[in-house]
């Protein structure tokens, strides 16, 4: 018994790594994608069907698929361990969730993010994710220097220009929210034309505050970005060529070096046979 399912086991396995079943389930995904945006059209009642009868072939593909990942899996408590298993396993199980009833709302968006699993089958996909969101601790930082630097513009302009426009410069959240339009440059040349007109000085206000949130700090963010996904890429790189992710020795070198020690000891060997022959 034990060996018919290691039989089985390495069946599935073949099944899951094969390039054909990976790019089916792309092209699955992609097809629900283009489902999902049919159904927001008006269509015929006929078109209607056809659209509810290839979401449900779809949604038993995705059921069958992940099974087979699952059960091609070496260690089935290790497979909840990634959070990429996790997360494809709540996308398909909210899949199963019928489209009638009360619950009508929650099957479509949760179908919606069925689209969501292509980043989970694209390894360079999801080593964007992954560097994004390793990235995250540190953006946190630049993001609370900017907080406060917006803070201290918004409390500057809601005293210095609350008189001119209540309605940009009110009070503090509601210079932030102006600030805010200023550092997507929305417009932001008219708020500052109409400041100019009372206060001639007041453009050093907006180019100081638009040089440290627009150039530096954003810069900042890119820089984090860019920083955590080239350690991403080298550790990728490693895993595909048989290295250590570790920055350790490779393991495929110190496996061709373990057989030239075992050659040179064979030939040692050989050699002290013929002499003492």
């Amino acid at each position: 018994m034990n060996s018919y399912v290691m039989r089985v086991q390495e069946r599935l396995k073949k099944i899951d790594a094969s390039p054909f079943f990976q790019w089916s389930i792309i092209a699955v995904i992609i097809m629900s994608a283009l489902l999902i945006g049919a159904k927001t059209h008006n269509l015929p009642p006929q078109a209607l069907k056809i659209l509810v009868f290839l979401d449900s072939v779809i949604t038993v593909f995705f059921v069958i698929e992940l099974s087979i990942r699952f059960m091609a899996f070496p260690d089935k408590k290790n497979f909840f361990k990634s959070g990429w298993n996790i997360f494809d396993t709540l996308i398909v199980i909210g899949s199963l969730i019928p489209t009638g009833g009360s619950g009508v709302l929650l099957a479509r968006l949760l179908r919606v993010f069925r689209v969501l699993r292509l980043v989970s089958m694209v390894p360079e996909l999801r080593l964007l994710i992954n560097s994004l969101l390793k990235a995250i601790p540190r953006m946190g930082y630049i993001a609370l220097l900017m907080f406060v630097i917006f803070y201290i513009y918004a409390a500057v302009g809601s005293m210095v220009f609350n008189n001119i426009n209540k309605e940009l410069w009110g009070d503090v959240s509601i210079s932030m929210l102006t600030l805010f339009r200023i550092a997507t440059f929305e417009d932001w040349t008219d708020v500052m034309y109409e400041t100019m007109a009372i206060y001639p000085l007041s453009w050093i206000f907006y180019l100081t505050f638009i040089f440290l949130t627009a150039f530096i700090f954003l810069n900042m963010m890119v820089g984090t970005i860019l920083e955590v996904m080239g350690k991403e890429n080298e550790i990728y790189r490693a895993e595909q060529h048989g290295e250590s992710g570790e920055g350790g020795e490779p393991a495929s070198r110190a496996q061709i070096e373990n057989l030239e020690r075992e050659l040179a000891e064979i030939k040692t060997l050989l050699k002290e046979k013929l002499n003492h022959r």
